[in-house]
């Protein structure tokens, strides 16, 4: 038994990174806060294509400084020319409003404007989505827990919902820094990240399991070693065909799956790392052995 990385000696400085990254992220969470979408705080949100491509964003945003829209953001969309715009006004209070201010845009830049898409989500409803987005990541990470308890014991269940916490915290803390918008795509975006990481923890907790009842006399961390680096190809070709997947809907996909396709990319990169790095020493740090799997069979 040749291991051919030695994960356990770097156990302590990954713990230690990992929890000063979720540290940080909970600050950031506290006291920045998410940059929520209009699917959680309501509003309006207009794809629009201008033919003319000398039309600049602050072109766009200077047409639109009107008290009564409220907060108003303008951002390039796809192709030159196309431009989504997000404001605070609910476009349903008048049905009258989206042709007016169509013709304030054409009339302020001097050219024609194509409403593409208009997308209207109240304050009610958007408190709604949001309460049902937080129960969805919640009732998801209950039924991992349930799961890993029981399949495994209840010491691998600790290690992995850490490892879920752990994962969930720290990309919603990078999207909190980074002032990402947060929508349903990417509520979406972390409960896929759940199962994926829930998925490479499960295989090489297997693979602990089985050598902790084939090796009586190796300690833990020695064991969580060789599990991980018998599991390391299946891990490594696993992550790098999904990363190139998602690299390619980051950077082709368009404005709308950026924000998706990059908490995914975050997901698969921190769930991999801690299915190594965060589950396993839990296992390290009970001490589970040999004894520990017979005696709660026994039971």
């Amino acid at each position: 038994m040749i291991n051919k990385i030695n994960f356990s000696k770097f156990f302590r400085i990954a713990n230690i990174f990992s929890i000063l990254a979720v540290l940080i992220s909970i600050l950031f969470l506290f006291f920045k806060g998410l940059n929520y979408g209009v699917d959680f705080k309501g509003g309006t949100l207009l794809e629009i294509r201008i033919d003319n491509e000398n039309i600049q964003i602050q072109d766009i945003r200077s047409s639109l400084s009107m008290p009564a829209l409220g907060d108003v953001n303008v951002k390039q969309f796809g192709k030159k020319g196309d431009f989504l715009i997000k404001f605070e006004k609910n476009a349903n209070e008048n049905e009258k409003f989206i042709i007016e201010l169509k013709n304030i845009i054409s009339k302020k830049i001097g050219t024609a404007v194509n409403f593409r898409r208009v997308e209207t989500v109240g304050p009610k409803v958007s408190s709604e989505l949001l309460k049902q987005g937080l129960t969805a990541i919640a009732l998801a990470l209950g039924a991992m827990l349930f799961y890993i308890w029981i399949r495994f014991e209840w010491q691998f269940s600790l290690g992995a919902i850490v490892a879920l916490i752990h994962d969930v915290v720290i990309t919603l803390g990078i999207f909190s820094i980074l002032s990402f918008e947060v929508n349903l795509s990417i509520v979406a975006a972390v409960l896929t990240i759940v199962g994926y990481s829930m998925n490479d923890t499960v295989v090489i907790f297997d693979r602990i399991r089985e050598n902790l009842l084939k090796y009586s006399k190796i300690k833990t961390n020695e064991i969580a070693d060789i599990s991980v680096n018998e599991t390391l190809s299946r891990t490594i070709i696993t992550s790098l065909t999904t990363l190139l997947a998602l690299f390619s809907i980051f950077i082709l996909g368009g404005e709308i799956l950026k924000g998706f396709s990059f908490a995914m990319i975050l997901g698969v990169i921190i769930g991999t790392y801690s299915s190594i790095f965060v589950a396993s020493p839990v296992l390290n740090f009970f001490k589970v052995t040999q004894k520990t799997l017979l005696k709660d069979e026994d039971i």
